[in-house]
């Protein structure tokens, strides 16, 4: 990206953030009144007895964070069974919600399209006249729309930021950064009266999606392992070499072949991997898959895989909800908070760095020291991890 594309992106996400800003302002003014009389008071219904007609989940991303959120959906059904269910989510990744037995209304958000995207989705929330709202993010253009929909009950989660929280009555305890994900999004059924509920990932996929990564698969006939070299932050990126003598490796001992899989913006990615892997073990059998699938096509692929080795990302937690065995890479991220949840199949690798979990987007540091996090992570423990895994996945299917 050029220098003077960098600043104009910039500029733009500027530009939004006072948007926001202004139209929140406006919003609280508007409103200071009504929030005064009409504001949940000590003496409300508690959330574990309370009834809702029409309920509002505002969680536009990221694909983890949506992937851990969907077990609230067949958990809210039950607990309010005659209940309209929305869900504000970004556009890039509303395929996933699409025809699950308990949404009744997909709101798309398309924040690529700026300030235009704004006035028609407040008119839409403020039509929905819900009476339950639960912002999941915690963000000043989720505080927007939480606001907007002027609910007489909005819940927030103790990770709000960016003055968000100015637009819940009430943040669920506990629900705090040190909280893992998963049991902090559970924290609302918990909060719900619901927190024995199982939990249960519902990803409606079509025979016509099955079929067309079917046809995708067509070219290898052995079991396979799907890997995931990107991630959103480049600190969260193991080098590609490092995935490539795991994959080489694993590929020549276990005989499985390497499927790869990813979003467009990480397709060149992908193909510098799979020439990687192929100068270390010339027969090795790898299908680049990346940018080819929808989100319910990559969850088929998943669930057809032998396992994912994969980045902190979101088919990590994808995988995860679909219960498909994994090899996770963790370094500027921590396992334990933004993991998924530990089973028998899930193996999750970290390195030793002293800056680890340092959750910085962008290294800070230069020279020598720039990226340490994954130089220290060697592929002795991650190929140990995927060999391990394999070996007890083949003893279960013997």
């Amino acid at each position: 990206m050029s220098a003077g594309a960098t600043i104009c992106g910039t500029q733009s996400q500027e530009a939004e953030r006072s948007l926001l800003l202004n139209q929140y302002c406006h919003l609280r003014r508007e409103w200071t009144y009504r929030e005064m009389v009409t504001a949940p008071s000590s003496k409300q219904t508690p959330l574990d007895l309370m009834d809702a007609r029409r309920i509002c989940i505002i969680k536009p991303s990221a694909l983890g964070d949506v992937v851990q959120t969907l077990p609230l959906l067949p958990m809210l059904r039950e607990r309010f069974p005659k209940a309209k269910i929305s869900w504000v989510i970004n556009s890039s990744f509303a395929n996933l919600l699409e025809e699950h037995p308990a949404l009744d209304e997909i709101i798309p958000f398309n924040r690529q399209g700026g300030w235009r995207e704004w006035p028609p989705l407040i008119k839409q929330l403020r039509a929905g006249k819900f009476d339950l709202v639960l912002d999941l993010q915690g963000l000043l253009r989720t505080a927007v729309m939480t606001w907007s929909t002027r609910a007489p009950v909005r819940i927030g989660l103790q990770t709000a930021r960016e003055m968000s929280h100015f637009a819940c009555h009430q943040l669920i305890p506990d629900s705090d950064k040190q909280m893992p994900a998963y049991n902090r999004m559970w924290r609302v059924a918990e909060a719900l009266g619901m927190g024995a509920t199982p939990r249960e990932t519902i990803i409606t996929v079509s025979d016509s999606d099955r079929q067309i990564v079917e046809e995708k698969l067509a070219p290898i006939s052995r079991p396979f392992v799907a890997i995931q070299p990107g991630a959103q932050w480049s600190t969260k990126r193991w080098p590609v070499e490092k995935f490539a003598e795991v994959a080489a490796r694993a590929a020549d001992t276990h005989d499985l072949a390497m499927v790869l899989i990813g979003s467009q913006g990480e397709r060149l990615l992908a193909q510098q991997l799979q020439q990687e892997i192929q100068q270390r073990n010339p027969n090795a059998i790898v299908l680049d898959l990346a940018g080819e699938t929808t989100l319910k096509q990559l969850s088929h692929l998943l669930e057809r895989s032998t396992m994912l080795l994969t980045n902190d990302s979101g088919p990590m937690h994808l995988a995860a909800g679909l219960q498909v065995p994994l090899v996770g890479v963790f370094t500027s991220t921590s396992s334990v908070r933004s993991g998924p949840p530990p089973t028998s199949t899930t193996r999750l690798v970290t390195t030793t760095d002293a800056c680890q979990a340092c959750y910085k987007k962008i290294c800070p540091r230069t020279g020598d020291l720039h990226l340490t996090c994954q130089k220290r992570l060697s592929t002795a423990p991650v190929l140990d991890a995927v060999n391990q895994l394999v070996t007890q996945l083949q003893a279960r299917a013997a």
